[in-house]
């Protein structure tokens, strides 16, 4: 990935992953806090039955405007599975936050390190405008927005085998049908799936004669065919 490189800290690398290879949106990254984040493969301890690495995203009344989008009575929160890397990136960025005199004074996950106000929170503005340094800093023609690295989370699930609703899940789309959008199938996998469709003599282990059944051999045809008449013809008594 192009803006990996652009990253001048481990925090940007981590905001990278988290809408690249979580799916986050921008509210919800600036909105989660570091109880959130159950990055061990067991979190009992934590009163989380879930196992495995993941985070949550809660809807709350955030003071640097952020918002996850989904919520509902029945599920007030979302928790979300992450991979190895987002966990690596997540520790990297810790060890670099709490070397700083204003890391631990914010219980966001996402805290302003380098600029003014040090220590507050960032806002989900702040982090699509990370963005656009990232990809001007990385020689991009257009600049890459999280929506953009949402999408390729989305279809390298897809690629990957996962279905349409762990896609919708993964993306917090209420409906299968919200995640289509957000899909773009792979040219090799597209190829692949054309290659596997069986031909017709397969399906029917050539028992079927149709249009697409082997010819009749040539001696058969011969023999429907009409005597060939002599040449020269020859002449009558």
């Amino acid at each position: 990935m192009e803006l990996f490189p652009a990253c001048r800290n481990a925090r940007d690398r981590f905001i990278v992953l988290l809408h690249g290879r979580a799916g986050l949106r921008p509210g919800g990254a600036a909105g989660l806090r570091r109880e959130d984040m159950h990055f061990m493969p067991d979190s009992t301890a934590l009163g989380c039955p879930r196992p495995g690495s993941h985070l949550h995203t809660l809807r709350r009344d955030n003071i640097n405007g952020a918002r996850s989008k989904r919520q509902s009575a029945v599920a007030p929160g979302r928790r979300k599975p992450v991979d190895h890397l987002v966990v690596l990136a997540y520790d990297q960025y810790v060890m670099e936050r709490m070397a700083l005199p204003h890391g631990p004074d914010s219980g966001f996950v996402l805290v302003n390190l380098f600029a003014e106000p040090l220590g507050a929170p960032m806002a989900p503005d702040s982090i699509t405008e990370l963005f656009g340094r990232l990809s001007k800093r990385a020689g991009l023609s257009r600049n890459v927005t999280p929506r953009m690295l949402r999408r390729a989370a989305g279809s390298n699930l897809l690629d990957a085998g996962g279905g349409r609703d762990e896609i919708a899940a993964l993306l917090d789309h209420a409906r299968l049908s919200g995640a289509e959008p957000c899909l773009t199938l792979a040219p090799d996998r597209l190829r692949s799936a054309v290659d596997a469709v069986p031909s017709p003599r397969a399906l029917t282990g050539g028992a079927r004669r149709g249009c697409c059944s082997r010819p009749s051999s040539p001696s058969r045809s011969r023999e429907r065919m009409p005597p060939t008449p002599s040449w020269p013809p020859s002449c009558g008594p």
